[in-house]
């Protein structure tokens, strides 16, 4: 998880909304108040309009699109879930379908949907395996646009459940930011639980953000965001069941079915914030042996992992930028992609 830091001295317009199931926390500096607000009241709106049409369990949009796929034929897709198809496929593509968002059933099994943490004993290993070899894929769709607003939407293989889970967060704030930036603010954070996009400056000097440390929840490392970056992390400290003193993280290998143990949290930079999130999926149910293959494929350049040994990974490219509380750990594998 990464947090903002901030002078609270300096000029700033802060707001929070609850929404995806966290705090959302804008800050806004060096600009007209009056403006800010209402940027923020509407991107609120919009936040709680996306998490009714994108939730993968609440009655919605997406869950009745889902009802609607499982017959093979095409159905009108509504205008506000193409991007989120149409990105989620190349992105699934890229990953060698380690995202992969059609995997619902899977997550579901696993109790995970649901707002409150399952409980009890892991799911029956003979239904997990039936659900693996159904094999759905993102690439099982077909989506025809007709327009930009306007398209249809078959999947080949009725087992595909479509859960945004490990996107929707990332591609919600880069939408924010759009807005913030076609209402005239230069300077703004918008950090969602710790995932987050940055514009502008924070007075004169960068954003500066915190990398949680997924072994003992306290700053791993520092860094200065530059303009338009946003920094997504995937983990599996913060959702997961527990049976018999084991944890089993929310976050599934589409391989296996099962949940990902190898690797603790990993950690994205990039200028894409839904690419972002996808990505830090991805690379987390790549593990330490196959991460830096998906990170290439992704082309990304700036990532950070932890795995399940307390080992930190990060490229190349982003180890200069990282601020060490102390001295930089001796745990730590510098990567070339």
């Amino acid at each position: 998880m990464l947090v903002a830091g901030c002078d609270s001295a300096v000029p700033e317009y802060r707001a929070t909304h609850y929404v995806f199931g966290t705090l959302v926390e804008f800050t806004v500096y060096d600009s007209d108040a009056e403006t800010a607000r209402q940027a923020i009241a509407e991107i609120g709106a919009d936040f709680r309009t996306f998490h009714n049409d994108w939730h993968a369990w609440q009655p919605g949009k997406l869950t009745r699109l889902n009802e609607l796929l499982a017959d093979g034929q095409p159905h009108p897709l509504d205008p506000g879930l193409i991007p989120l198809f149409e990105q989620s496929i190349v992105l699934s593509r890229k990953s060698q379908g380690l995202f992969n968002p059609a995997m619902g059933r899977l997550i579901a099994l696993w109790g995970f949907h649901n707002d409150t943490p399952p409980v009890g004993p892991p799911p029956n290993a003979r239904e997990i395996t039936r659900l693996v070899n159904l094999n759905p894929q993102m690439s099982d769709l077909v989506l025809r646009k007709q327009s930009p607003d306007q398209a249809t939407l078959r999947s080949n293989n009725p087992a595909g459940q479509y859960d945004f889970g490990g996107f929707a967060k990332g591609y919600a704030i880069e939408l924010a930011q759009q807005k913030m930036q076609s209402a005239g603010i230069a300077n703004v954070i918008v950090n969602a639980g710790g995932d987050l996009c940055v514009m502008g400056d924070h007075g004169d000097r960068p954003w500066r953000i915190a990398i949680r440390d997924p072994r003992h929840f306290d700053v791993l490392a520092e860094i200065a965001l530059t303009s338009d970056e946003c920094a997504m992390t995937s983990g599996n400290y913060e959702r997961f069941r527990e049976y018999n003193d084991r944890r089993y993280a929310h976050i599934i290998d589409p391989r296996t079915g099962w949940p990902v143990d190898h690797i603790a949290s990993a950690t994205v930079i990039a200028n894409d914030g839904g690419m972002a999130d996808a990505a830090a999926t991805a690379l987390t149910v790549a593990g330490p042996e196959k991460w830096q293959t998906i990170a290439q494929q992704m082309e990304l350049t700036q990532a950070l992992l932890v795995d399940d040994t307390g080992r930190i990974h990060v490229t190349r490219s982003l180890y200069p930028r990282l601020i060490w509380p102390e001295k930089a750990p001796t745990d730590l594998v510098i990567v070339d992609l």
